[in-house]
């Protein structure tokens, strides 16, 4: 999927066969089901920071691809005090993933990532074709961008205990969908050779 790109003035000057993204981890779980996904959520919440911290490790840029939750005047860094505010139902868990200064973040409109973003061009820039997805909800939000890199020919991996969706059983079904359909990895983040997908 590496494409010839032109220079984006140093926006994007990681170069790596891989990205990480995290999918809607930045959020205030403020919707009827937020308390069961939140609960569920915490404990996938440490494995995607232990991911995180090793793909930074590994050289591998992390994308934050985050819901804007339909406020268009609202950028990244409003969200992101919005859902650490001290009444943000899910403070805790965002703070497991707070954003670094030298990550990407794009903001969507609608379930996919790549529906009307940047992810496309960022991904082009950065020469990735192996993408790692993680976050919420598995069977949403992670689904559908999973769907839509497939598409787009990249090498898609889910590992099976960084994403979440409002039951587990939910999420056990939408991981065999990926899998099955979509041919993604869904092996358990650990046992990812993070060296290997970025080179």
């Amino acid at each position: 999927m590496a494409r010839a790109s032109h220079d984006l003035h140093g926006s994007a000057p990681d170069k790596s066969e891989a990205a990480l993204l995290l999918i809607d981890v930045i959020n205030d779980f403020d919707f009827p089901e937020g308390d069961e996904l939140l609960r569920l959520a915490l404990p996938v919440g440490k494995n995607i920071a232990e991911l995180k911290s090793r793909a930074k490790a590994a050289g591998i840029p992390c994308v934050y691809v985050n819901d804007n939750f339909g406020k268009w005047q609202s950028d990244f860094k409003k969200i992101v005090e919005h859902c650490t505010a001290d009444d943000a139902k899910g403070k805790d868990f965002v703070k497991l993933l707070l954003p670094d200064d030298d990550d990407y973040f794009v903001l969507k409109p609608k379930h996919s990532g790549f529906y009307s973003t940047t992810l496309d061009l960022v991904l082009t820039h950065l020469n990735a074709k192996n993408l790692i997805l993680t976050g919420i909800a598995g069977n949403n939000c992670v689904l559908f961008t999973a769907n839509d890199a497939y598409m787009r020919d990249f090498k898609v991996f889910v590992p099976e205990d960084c994403v979440v969706s409002n039951t587990e059983e939910e999420n056990r079904y939408a991981l065999k969908q990926m899998e099955t359909v979509l041919k993604a990895d869904t092996t358990a983040s650990a046992q990812l050779d993070l060296k290997a997908l970025s080179s």
